[in-house]
């Protein structure tokens, strides 16, 4: 008897694995799907952590700028910022990248499911590129290069102050 076609996605064909496959498949989907939204969660946690990092550091040139004499804050501060910035965009592309490969797995596992339920979701928004969503990594990347923007003209306004 011939083996059956196999995506690379599944290590043992159907007709070979037993009674339980159907289950076993559901249940790694499950799993999977967890993961995915486990990646999330994470995600968010990071920008609110991050977002904090940030206020805090342009709360604090705001405060140090009246009262405090000498110019090392004035490129501390803004020098840390771009630091935390750069790393927070990164990271925003690192989570992007990570929930691209997880959902590409969720589509695939979805082919051997009877609905297709994320992958008819995403055919429905027009895959993240029309006007009813917009993928919210889209605007968490906005985020962090506002604050660099931010970062940026203030250590341009300090190197002025030298002169």
């Amino acid at each position: 008897m011939p083996e059956s076609p196999r995506h690379p996605l599944l290590r043992v064909p159907p007709d070979k694995y037993g009674d339980h496959y159907a289950h076993h498949l559901l249940e790694q989907y499950k799993l999977y799907v967890e993961s995915a939204h486990a990646v999330s969660e994470r995600r968010t946690s990071a920008n609110d952590y991050l977002l904090t990092v940030n206020a805090f550091l342009v709360t604090l040139y705001g405060l140090a700028s009246p009262v405090t004499p000498g110019y090392a804050w004035r490129f501390a501060i803004p020098v840390a910022g771009l630091l935390v910035s750069a790393s927070w965009f990164v990271l925003v592309r690192s989570y992007r990248s990570l929930n691209t490969g997880k959902f590409t797995v969720i589509h695939e596992l979805e082919q051997y499911l009877p609905a297709a339920l994320f992958d008819h979701e995403w055919t429905v928004i027009d895959r993240g590129r029309g006007k009813a969503y917009k993928p919210l990594t889209n605007v968490d990347q906005w985020i962090p290069a506002v604050f660099g923007a931010l970062y940026f003209l203030l250590l341009l306004y300090a190197i002025n102050c030298l002169r």
